[in-house]
């Protein structure tokens, strides 16, 4: 589109803060949308804002250890909204992770991966990176990209619209008619109970307190956790397994397979892995509140653009669902335990019950056994209890923690086994795999306050989301593998269920015990916490976000119950449905300012999704255009009174 005479002449001024996944996301779209025409010759400028690493983030940065992995295969990630054309890689046309991964491997040779293999967080950020090359590289002659590698402290609006950007170093200042917030992972403020234990470290010498954060920027250090001393480590999730190894191949540790490989740590097949300590590791300790270490992803054997279509959980039966409870209640809310998971149980029961009966008709009739007097294939299929898989030893006593033991090793390796069956095969991990796709018609149902707040409270925070993380966002089964051999090798001891962590004034030490498990009682001389904290607006510690709060140019998304009235503070940013402006403390939608990704978690839900799929039109790269579409959009924003009309669960 040309501009006419009467169409602005100065240059339109987008800022773009933090440049992970999310934010090369939208450079993506914008610079496609640029190189198609979509201003004309109009000068853009483009300020790409960071305060780590320009072009890859916090969480992605370059100069990480390798042993901090991804866990969605290489096939299966792209940064591209297209996928390769024959050209040159470019903003809509260029390859995917693994795509990326192999050319490398055959121009330079660099280490291969597969398309079903995992890569570390440091090669992720090498990819990101070469797409925030290529969109700097085919960028038109109008368009001005910028790096500021600076962290924003603050946001102040202009009074004809657009803000001045105030930085923490050179040049101080910028000026941007629309501003994008992508800022992902935030670090939080102690909660009470993390003060009191970092009061206790304060208080006693030689005792050290981490709080939950990226295990690449934890202190993990011979200084902090010495060599020979016990280290407790709270939560068992896919944090933990960076810790581990931190704390293991970290201090020079390895592992081989009995009979053969090398002590890399990546062979395969042969026998059991085994761990080869160094001397230098701690002893771990460490549990949660399932005691069950989060389960192994399933082998993949799907393609790179495959999509699961749902038959009962789906957009429709969610819409129907919500005019069934309006003309009930007069209310578009749902109940999750009434009106959406059990369709989501049918979806993945259905999953389950299909791939065994599949799987089970292509075995030969010599490999299948007959129970004689019923004619019968004897192939039962165990029961679905999700609640039961995620809480294994709830109700569960053990007499010794050498009980305890041989029963998590047992269920690891039987876990182990299921994931060796794959995700298309495997009965189990199809299943659970199904949790992972449908989380788009799971988003339809909750997004917004589309839950009545009680229900969003207890049956979806609280009774279906820890279930959901554990069993659908599991490590590469590598990772389980190596956690045995190092339960095997005395170097990591999981405390039991339901554990504790507290201070021993007395002793002068940390304390991690099992109520179920006698005598797992430990004590210990530093204590990690292995958990991503959850986005909270009050307690980031961010001086872009306390700015912002502190001046009513964001607020918090309130879920507001509506038979008593009561408020329930989400502290996540509330923003628009797409392109997801930024709502302010006066209700007032700042049409020029967005938010995407972390920041707005629990307005939304799962947020963290940190790439799109080859070959789909996927909800990450929705998102990302919706965003590009209007930053171009002509005309001067200005900020306009009253909330979005889909919000409160109404449709959108």
């Amino acid at each position: 589109m040309k501009e006419s005479a009467t169409e602005p002449t100065t240059p339109l001024t987008l800022a773009v803060i933090g440049t992970g996944p999310r934010g090369i996301s939208v450079l993506e779209r914008l610079a496609a949308r640029l190189a198609d025409g979509e201003l004309g010759d109009r000068a853009v400028r483009i300020y790409a804002v960071d305060a780590v690493e320009v072009g890859a983030g916090r969480i992605w940065r370059t100069d990480q250890d390798d042993w901090f992995t991804m866990n969605t295969v290489v096939g299966q990630v792209t940064m591209y909204s297209g996928g390769p054309d024959g050209g040159p890689a470019r903003p809509g046309a260029g390859p995917s992770l693994g795509e990326w991964i192999k050319e490398r491997a055959e121009r330079h040779g660099e280490p291969e991966r597969g398309p079903d293999d995992y890569a570390s967080r440091r090669r992720y950020g090498q990819y990101l990176r070469s797409v925030y090359a290529s969109i700097v590289e085919h960028l038109p002659d109008s368009v001005e990209l910028t790096e500021v590698p600076a962290r924003v402290t603050a946001l102040a609006p202009r009074p004809g619209g657009g803000y001045r950007l105030t930085l923490d170093r050179s040049p101080r200042v910028l000026e941007a008619d629309k501003v994008l917030i992508a800022t992902g992972h935030p670090r939080l403020a102690p909660d009470a109970f993390e003060r009191r234990m970092l009061d206790f470290a304060g208080r006693h010498p030689g005792l050290h307190y981490l709080c939950g954060d990226s295990a690449a920027d934890m202190p993990l250090d011979k200084d902090t956790i010495p060599p020979g001393s016990t280290v407790g480590i709270r939560g068992l999730g896919l944090s933990f397994y960076d810790v581990m190894l931190s704390l293991t191949v970290g201090r020079g540790g390895g592992f081989v397979r009995d009979g053969v490989g090398n002590g890399d740590g990546h062979e395969g097949g042969g026998g059991a892995l085994r761990y080869v300590p160094s001397g230098l590791e701690p002893k771990i300790v460490t549990g949660s509140r399932s005691g069950l270490p989060i389960p192994a992803r399933g082998r993949n054997q799907k393609r790179p653009d495959h999509t699961h279509r749902p038959l009962f959980l789906t957009g429709q039966a969610v819409a129907e669902a919500r005019e069934r409870r309006f003309l009930a209640t007069g209310d578009h809310r749902l109940d999750f335990a009434e009106d959406v998971l059990p369709l989501l149980m049918r979806e993945v029961e259905h999953v389950y019950r299909t791939t065994h009966e599949r799987t089970t008709d292509k075995r030969t009739t010599h490999e299948r056994t007959t129970d004689e007097r019923t004619g019968a294939a004897a192939d039962p299929l165990p029961p679905l209890d999700l609640r039961a898989l995620a809480r294994p030893f709830q109700g569960a006593w053990f007499e010794s923690p050498d009980a305890f033991r041989a029963r998590l090793l047992d269920l690891m390796r039987a876990d182990l086994a299921e994931a060796a069956r794959g995700n298309a095969d495997g009965p189990l991990k199809a299943a659970l795999d199904v949790l992972r796709d449908i989380r788009n018609v799971v988003r339809e149902a909750v997004d917004y306050g589309g839950l009545r707040p009680d229900s969003h409270a207890d049956d979806f925070s609280g009774g279906f989301l820890p279930v959901n993380s554990l069993l659908s966002a599991g490590p590469p089964a590598e990772r389980v593998e190596q956690l045995v051999a190092l339960i095997e090798a005395g170097v990591v001891e999981v405390a039991g269920p339901a554990a504790d962590f507290d201070a021993d004034e007395a002793a002068g030490r940390f304390t991690v015990s099992s109520p179920q498990v006698a005598g797992s009682a430990r004590t210990a001389t530093a204590l990690v916490d292995a958990r991503i904290p959850t986005p909270d607006l009050r307690r980031d510690t961010s001086p872009l976000t306390r700015s912002l709060l502190a001046d009513g140019l964001v607020a918090e998304y309130v879920r507001t119950d509506p038979g008593t009235g009561v408020a329930d503070p989400t502290g996540g940013l509330d923003v628009t449905r797409a392109p997801f402006h930024v709502v302010d403390a006066r209700g007032t939608i700042r049409r020029d300012l967005y938010a995407l990704g972390i920041p707005t978690e629990h307005t939304r839900w799962f947020t963290q999704v940190g790439s799109g799929k080859p070959g789909l039109n996927t909800l990450f790269r929705q998102d990302a255009d919706a965003i590009a579409a209007d930053m171009l959009r002509p005309g001067a924003p200005s900020p306009s009174a009253g909330r979005v009309a889909a919000a409160a669960g109404s449709p959108a």
